[in-house]
């Protein structure tokens, strides 16, 4: 039987405005994300017309000028670099100089773990991309562990293991009252997590606190994790950068080696090479012996290949034309001190700029703690008046971004503080 033209017309019609309304309904669903508790800072500092904003919520180093910086050891890395290399893709483990340059700079030049090929490592999407790729590979062969991440953290920590289906706990760190190091709570979080637990210790420059344990703590955590099975995984951000010493801000790297611990790292060239955009970052794993690390560096590239394929190139090269020429490694030596001083030094210039005021409240934790932020003790409340009266950006919880400080700015922004802490 024969159906009309007209009949198949409305049957059409019909379908299409079904089709419409399902298609339009996809993503009815969906709201609107909030905005990163760090990047959102920057969003509203760049909206703001003020002449006198000052923004130290971002976490990149400024001169004393205010003014973003690139290495001059990079420079000379890129002109070296410059149309020499190929363009095509790195393998999934990406630059084997990079991994290489990356060992020795955290496990020591002369690393026996290095010589007995007992690392598993990988290039990574700087500190960021190194953790995420350790956290699905927790959650692919230890399903149902918990990491369990100090109390604060860096923000994004929580997304990164949330995302990669990892429960998570947390351990006291942070002592409110001192400013300081909150020992005993760490001690005693250690101590009650189940046996086999994961944790995520900051190897130095703690975000956002500034605050590290000493050397004979890192030493009493390293026996409390051994002896209750935990596995270490050290997220290293700022190796050079906290003391200037690369040595120095791996030292609780080496203390856990000395223990016998296997263990995690992700390392990041963000932060001492000024290399934020280029994303240039390692991974790696020490295992119980070379087969052992072969198994795990095939497992994690196997994860990182349908998350990005393989690492980027560029950024890549200019890391280990730097870490791997002498002259090269000596200035960059050089100028990550000079960027650790300056902060070092603007934390002191804060410091007395506000015992100069009179202020009633108590800063010498500015001078104790280390790293490119000061964890200041100021409430949501009184950020919210620096913000709203003086035009001075920085994340609510108080974390000061010492990098956005400079001599020409120290005196405002100490001002400003002692405006509305002088009541607390």
């Amino acid at each position: 039987m024969a159906i009309s033209n007209s009949f198949t017309g409305k049957l059409l019609r019909r379908g299409s405005a079904d089709g419409v309304r399902l298609m339009s309904s996809w993503f009815r669903n969906v709201d609107q994300a909030p905005k990163d508790p760090i990047l959102g800072v920057t969003e509203a500092f760049l909206a703001d017309q003020s002449p006198n904003k000052v923004n130290v919520g971002v976490g990149a180093y400024r001169d004393d000028n205010g003014k973003p910086v690139v290495l001059q050891c990079v420079r000379e890395a890129e002109k070296r670099i410059a149309g020499s290399q190929f363009m095509e893709y790195l393998p999934m483990a990406g630059s084997i100089k990079l991994v290489e340059e990356s060992l020795k700079l955290a496990y020591g030049e002369n690393s026996e773990f290095i010589k007995d090929k007992r690392i598993a490592a990988v290039q990574a999407l700087s500190g960021t991309g190194a953790c995420r790729l350790f956290a699905a590979f927790q959650q692919r062969f230890h399903p149902g562990t918990q990491i369990y991440i100090p109390v604060p953290t860096w923000a994004n920590h929580h997304n990164i293991w949330r995302d990669a289906g990892v429960p998570l706990k947390t351990f006291r760190y942070y002592y409110p009252e001192s400013r300081g190091l909150d020992f005993s709570g760490l001690l005693e979080d250690i101590k009650n997590a189940p046996n086999g637990s994961f944790f995520l210790l900051h190897a130095c420059a703690h975000n956002p606190t500034g605050v590290d344990p000493t050397e004979e703590q890192w030493r009493e955590i390293s026996s409390l994790i051994k002896a209750k099975g935990h596995f270490p995984f050290f997220d290293m951000a700022y190796q050079g950068f906290a003391s200037g010493s690369p040595e120095r801000d791996a030292k609780a790297i080496s203390i856990f080696l000395e223990d016998g611990h296997l263990i995690g790292l992700a390392q990041s060239y963000a932060k001492n090479m000024g290399l934020y955009g280029q994303r240039v970052g390692c991974l790696s794993v020490l295992c119980e012996d070379d087969k052992q690390a072969v198994a795990v560096k095939s497992q994690l590239q196997l994860i990182s290949r349908p998350m990005y394929s393989n690492p980027p190139l560029h950024g890549a090269l200019i890391a280990s034309t730097v870490l791997g020429d002498p002259e090269l490694k000596k200035l960059w030596l050089e100028e990550v001190k000079g960027m650790a001083d300056r902060i070092i030094g603007m934390r002191a210039t804060l410091r007395e700029n506000l015992e100069k005021r009179g202020s009633p409240l108590p800063w010498q934790h500015i001078t104790d703690q280390i790293g490119m932020f000061c964890y200041s003790g100021m409430t949501p409340e009184q950020v919210d008046r620096l913000t709203n009266e003086f035009h001075i950006y920085m994340t609510r919880n108080g974390r000061i971004s010492m990098a956005g400080i400079n001599t020409g700015n120290v005196g405002y922004i100490a001002d400003a503080i002692h405006e509305v802490t002088k009541s607390a």
